[in-house]
C-alpha cells in the first residue's frame, strides 16, 4: 500500500498516511474522476471502513482529501454516527489530523499561510475557499481549457460539466448570481468554478 501511496502523495506525507489507513482499518479505493467530490467515506454492511480519493488529484489536494475523509471516519467512531458530517466534532478531527501534515517538507512554502487559515475554521470542501482551491490548482498535472467564474465578464454565457448553460449576471457577496437560460432559475456559483466559456 505505501508504494501505491508514493504515486499520489507528498513524499514525506506517505509514511504517516499509511500508518493512519493502517490505525483506522481503512480500505481505500483510488477511483477515477467524479466532478461532484474529490472523495467520500462509507461503512459498508460488513463494517468496513471504505475511502475513495479521485486518481486526478494533484498530491497536495490528495493529500488533504484522504485526511478530510479519514476524519469522518474516526469523528463518527468517537462521536457516534448521529453527529453532522462536517459539524463541529469532524472539524475538530480534521484539525487535529491534518495539522501535523502542515510543514515545508510536505507543501510548498506559498500554500502554507493559506492552509494555516483554512485549518482554523475548515470548511466541507477546500473548493469552497477560492483562494486555497486557486493555489492548490496550480500543482494539478494537466491544464484544461476551462474557465473560472471570477475571470467572465458578466453577461458571458457559459456551460458547466452536465451539459446546462448559464449567464453570469451579478456579484452577490462572495458568490456570483448566474441565470440558467433554459429555465431562467437564478443560481449562485463559487467565484473559482470551473466552466467552459461560450462564444457570444
Amino acid at each position: 500500500m505505501s508504494n501505491v501511496l508514493q504515486k499520489y502523495l507528498p513524499e514525506h506525507a506517505v509514511q504517516s498516511c499509511f500508518e493512519l489507513i493502517k490505525a483506522n482499518h481503512v480500505h481505500l479505493k483510488i477511483v477515477n474522476e467524479r466532478v461532484t467530490r474529490h472523495g467520500d467515506y462509507r461503512k459498508d454492511a460488513q463494517g468496513y471502513h471504505l475511502i475513495t480519493v479521485n486518481a486526478n488529484l494533484n498530491k497536495y489536494r490528495f493529500l488533504m482529501t484522504l485526511i478530510h475523509e479519514i476524519a469522518h471516519l474516526v469523528a463518527f467512531e468517537k462521536y457516534g454516527r448521529y453527529i453532522k458530517p462536517h459539524g463541529n466534532e469532524w472539524k475538530l478531527t480534521f484539525q487535529k489530523l491534518m495539522v501535523p501534515f502542515i510543514r515545508p517538507e510536505i507543501f510548498p512554502n506559498q500554500l502554507l499561510p493559506l492552509l494555516a487559515r483554512h485549518f482554523r475554521n475548515p470548511k466541507a470542501s477546500s473548493d469552497t475557499d477560492a483562494t486555497l482551491s486557486l493555489a492548490l490548482k496550480q500543482f494539478d498535472a494537466e491544464e484544461n481549457d476551462k474557465n473560472y467564474i471570477f475571470e467572465l465578464p458578466y453577461g458571458s454565457h457559459f456551460r458547466i460539466h452536465n451539459g446546462r448553460i448559464f449567464k453570469k449576471i451579478a456579484l452577490r457577496v462572495k458568490r456570483y448570481e448566474c441565470v440558467e437560460l433554459s429555465t431562467g432559475r437564478i443560481f449562485l456559483f463559487q467565484p473559482n468554478a470551473e466552466v467552459e466559456l461560450l462564444p457570444s
